[in-house]
């Protein structure tokens, strides 16, 4: 059954991308296919639309008979890779990343991705035909490796005791449920902050677990090579680890091959800031949808 997700930032995204009926646009993150829907309905015979994702739920949201449609399965990293083998296409006039987590992945306690589900396996894996999932980091991780993920993409100062305790609970035996995690981890957090520290924990863990930054600074890159001249590069970022990278992406990147020059810094840039600071849902957005509270759309333009 298909299940379109309520899209953030639709009409801001819509408007963004200067859709038109004959352009050609990659949504490298289709999830529930909210936001590849509303471009597919702007789009004429002579436009197309290519949707990547890696998870496999995702194929259930794929429109039937959409000639101006194309499903890729597989990360975005690869972006530019793709476009040089579906059609040999050239360049596209948009591109398109929510990189927020699908609704359905919290919705679905087996994936294990919301600590509010004590009872599933931990998983977390956005393709589930991966091999490394949360049971494994959490089991078989050094502490001072796991303690690093903690602090690096969780956040959370009280890491290293974090991480101690995950070490001594598996040494008597394995980790897991979300439960077991639950069990270890709560009396390093603090009561009042408990939700807000765990959620902070299963981010660090699902960063990890899908490398989620390391594909996001690949799939930025190869927009270099994928974008028209004035093509737009539309991004929604849910959290500061990734929105700083896209950040300071869109400020720095260069001409250079190394990636992290263009990531860091080093060069001319070659976009142009369309949003100067990040455009953030309306209160009417927030009310109808409060997954959205987080989210921040910036876009710029390839020089």
């Amino acid at each position: 059954m298909t299940f379109y997700h309520t899209p953030v930032l639709l009409q801001e995204c819509l408007e963004a991308m200067q859709v038109k009926a004959d352009g050609t646009y990659i949504d490298v993150t289709f999830g529930g296919g909210g936001h590849s829907k509303a471009i597919l309905e702007k789009l004429g015979k002579e436009g197309h639309l290519y949707s990547v994702d890696q998870d496999p739920d995702a194929r259930r949201n794929i429109p039937e008979g959409a000639e101006s449609f194309t499903f890729i399965a597989s990360n975005f990293r690869h972006i530019d890779r793709f476009m040089d083998y579906y059609a040999k296409l050239g360049k596209v006039d948009a591109v398109l990343a929510d990189l927020g987590v699908s609704s359905h992945h919290f919705d679905e306690p087996e994936r294990g991705f919301s600590f509010r589900s004590e009872t599933p396996l931990l998983d977390m894996r956005m393709n589930t035909s991966s091999k490394l999932s949360a049971q494994t980091v959490i089991n078989e991780y050094e502490e001072e490796d796991l303690a690093n993920i903690i602090y690096k993409y969780g956040e959370l100062r009280q890491s290293r005791q974090i991480a101690r305790r995950i070490v001594q609970a598996r040494n008597e035996k394995p980790i897991k449920t979300i439960g077991d995690l639950l069990e270890v981890v709560r009396p390093c957090l603090r009561p009042k902050d408990e939700k807000k520290q765990m959620s902070m924990l299963f981010q660090a863990i699902r960063i990890e677990v899908n490398d989620e930054l390391g594909a996001l600074e690949e799939m930025l890159k190869a927009c270099l090579s994928v974008l028209k001249k004035g093509g737009r590069l539309v991004v929604i970022t849910y959290h500061s680890l990734e929105d700083r990278i896209v950040k300071n992406f869109l400020k720095s990147a260069s001409k250079s091959n190394d990636l992290e020059q263009q990531i860091y810094g080093g060069g001319r840039t070659q976009w142009k800031l369309i949003t100067r600071k990040p455009i953030t849902p309306s209160a009417q957005e927030l009310e109808e949808n409060p997954r959205s509270r987080s989210a921040k759309l910036r876009v710029a333009e390839l020089n």
